[in-house]
């Protein structure tokens, strides 16, 4: 962050001085800089907010998602800028001095990140980490790491006090020793962590050790969080039948002051969400109506907080007839119940905007985990494990794994989409839906919607 802020205060200067040079007669000087409009000065505050979606760990390590997020960063702000630009006096604002800070805040933060990811991933600057345990839930951690690029922590190696494991190879990593040369290995490979992955019972020895090498200043982390913090997700399909109770009820709590801020950012977003739909809507009816003819609006029943039933409303973008035998169905990528102009509907998202009445009515949220039928919740609930958790929270137009994941079609695809859910619930907070809310302009210019 203090990278991208050196760089855009760069951009900032390079646009001034172009300004001033190319469209006014007074250069670049102290009375030309009394003259500039102050909002000007922020500029390098609001491109580090298009730039929320780079401030993530895996994301600032990869040079193509970084090179999109500076494309789509550079793309938005210059569509905000076009619609004040257009709806301002004529000659109101300074079109070269906006077209020059988003060019060099866009090669400046490029030139940036890319010495970002050149020094900051490289070895001696990761995690040094050993991971404590080889069998089925190491192994299930050791496939995740090797399926991270760039990789986020060194992995020096595996302990495991089972001798038939000790010089074998898991996943590609050695098996160092047991427990008894633990404090060895840590000062010979300079460890910095330990990932302790034993599901089963511990033994004595192992959890001495641990103690032991927990004085040392070795930081040591379970296996459940580390996963959380490596992938942003819970991993319910590795969690004891009680984690529910014992961890996931605790950390699902918030404070009111929490609940309040939400409920008006959430009145907040829901007046601009109705004023931007009042904008399209004389765009938006005329077509589905010439398209497939009325109705313009899809009223469906949804599952609220607490699994409350509440009725949703979308611009219809599918056939009258698309689930003529009554039976729920998961939409499809290229649905082929979907109308033209619904298509287009739901690749923009705009089919969701009549959804901010229900953010206005307190039946769902800004962000939250995405609303799902009741039949489909029933469903669920006997297929995939802790379902029922993600009803502790109002459904929500946006949410975490909307941002990180998308939609599903499969049930291994709403398990992963699950475990975003849930640790969206065990974190949130309002910087963390504020973040969000943020990202979500990521999804609609992408035209991830189906």
């Amino acid at each position: 962050m203090a990278l991208d802020f050196i760089m855009a205060v760069a951009a900032l200067f390079i646009a001034l001085y172009y300004w001033a040079n190319a469209d006014t007669a007074m250069n670049f000087s102290l009375e030309f800089l009394r003259v500039t409009p102050p909002w000007f000065f922020l500029l390098p505050v609001f491109w580090m907010v298009l730039l929320v979606e780079l401030y993530e760990d895996h994301r600032a390590s990869n040079f193509q998602q970084t090179l999109r997020g500076i494309l789509t960063a550079a793309v938005i702000g210059f569509i905000i800028y076009l619609v004040f630009y257009f709806s301002s006096e004529p000659k109101s604002l300074p079109r070269r001095g906006v077209a020059g800070f988003i060019v060099a805040a866009s090669l400046l933060t490029l030139l940036g990140r890319l010495f970002y990811i050149r020094v900051f991933t490289a070895p001696q600057f990761m995690r040094r980490v050993l991971l404590v345990g080889g069998g089925e839930t190491g192994t299930i951690l050791l496939k995740i790491i090797k399926g991270l690029w760039p990789s986020p922590l060194f992995l020096a190696g595996i302990i495991d006090d089972d001798p038939k494991k000790i010089g074998a190879e898991i996943e590609g990593y050695r098996v160092l020793a047991g427990s008894d040369r633990m404090k060895e290995i840590i000062a010979e490979h300079h460890i910095t962590d330990l990932v302790v992955a034993i599901s089963g019972e511990m033994q004595a020895g192992m959890f001495q050790t641990l103690l032991e090498v927990q004085e040392m200043g070795v930081e040591i982390t379970r296996m459940p969080l580390a996963y959380e913090e490596l992938l942003g997700r819970v991993p319910i399909r590795y969690l004891e039948a009680d984690w529910i109770l014992r961890y996931f009820v605790d950390q699902a709590r918030v404070s009111g002051f929490y609940e309040l801020g939400k409920r008006i950012l959430d009145i907040l977003g829901g007046i601009v969400g109705l004023g931007i739909m009042l904008i399209v809507f004389p765009l938006i009816a005329p077509a589905i109506v010439l398209d497939s003819g009325f109705p313009i609006f899809y009223s469906q029943v949804r599952s609220g907080r607490g699994g409350r039933p509440y009725r949703i409303i979308k611009f219809r973008t599918m056939r009258q007839d698309a689930e003529a035998n009554g039976q729920p169905q998961w939409a499809e990528e290229s649905d082929p119940r979907a109308t033209r102009v619904g298509r287009i509907l739901r690749k923009t998202h705009l089919d969701e905007l009549p959804q901010f009445f229900n953010v206005l009515r307190g039946e769902m949220s800004l962000v939250g985990p995405r609303a799902e039928r009741p039949e489909l919740v029933s469903w669920f609930q006997q297929s995939v494990p802790f379902y029922r958790a993600r009803l502790l929270v109002k459904p929500g137009i946006t949410g975490w794994a909307q941002v990180n994941y998308g939609y599903t079609a499969t049930v291994d695809e709403t398990i992963v989409k699950l475990e975003y859910d849930l640790f969206y619930i065990m974190n949130r907070n309002l910087l963390m839906d504020i973040a969000i809310l943020l990202r979500t302009p990521t999804t609609i210019f992408g035209l991830k919607g189906r």
